[in-house]
């Protein structure tokens, strides 16, 4: 089976959705979700590999992304998808909703979420997942005075994504220094199917 999604013009997480709802229609197959700007491109693309599905993107223009994805059998794709984490991970997503650690002095919250990310560098098991999103994303940033933590926690296999619309927003998405940039379908999924979710901020 073959299926072509033309998602052009629309905005973020819109082609992400529209392509998941398709896969989640076949069994097995091929489809083909056209877009018109890189970051969608990148987001269907974020969204097939999650799910352990092979796929292709072909660039047409600066404008034009042909991003195919092969739907094959389950059980392998059930495997190469399978979020149950190991070793020095645990099923743990942390949210940072801003650049501070609690209300009162913004002083002190700077100082409190700075001690508390140098903390989860110390402390095993690690969370699977930190997601920052509003103010949060100051600090994957340059500028941020945590960055060579976040680091060091990627190295060690943490998951750290930024809201792109948050980044947009404030206008700092070019100084973006750590973890991917994502949309709002793939922060919801990750709070969907985390088995503990902490909100800091």
């Amino acid at each position: 089976m073959k299926k072509e999604i033309n998602a052009t013009g629309q905005a973020c997480p819109k082609p992400v959705i529209m392509t998941k709802k398709e896969l989640d229609n076949i069994n097995e197959g091929m489809i083909t979700t056209i877009v018109d700007n890189e970051a969608a491109k990148d987001n269907v693309s974020k969204l097939a590999k999650s799910l352990g599905y092979e796929y292709e993107v072909d660039a047409k223009s600066d404008n034009e992304y042909h991003i195919t994805i092969t739907k094959g059998d389950k059980e392998e794709i059930e495997k190469k998808s399978d979020k149950v984490t190991k070793g020095n991970s645990k099923d743990v997503t942390i949210v940072f909703a801003s650049d501070t650690m609690g209300k009162g002095s913004e002083q002190l919250g700077k100082i409190l979420i700075k001690s508390f990310i140098y903390t989860l560098t110390e402390a095993t098991p690690y969370p699977s997942t930190l997601i920052f999103y509003n103010g949060g994303v100051h600090l994957t940033c340059e500028g941020s005075e945590v960055l060579e933590d976040l680091k060091e926690l990627e190295a060690k296999g943490v998951e750290i994504i930024s809201c792109g619309t948050c980044l947009d927003y404030y206008e700092i998405q070019d100084k973006l220094q750590v973890g991917e940039i994502s949309n709002m379908y793939t922060i919801y999924e990750r709070l969907k199917n985390a088995s503990n979710t902490v909100n800091i901020g």
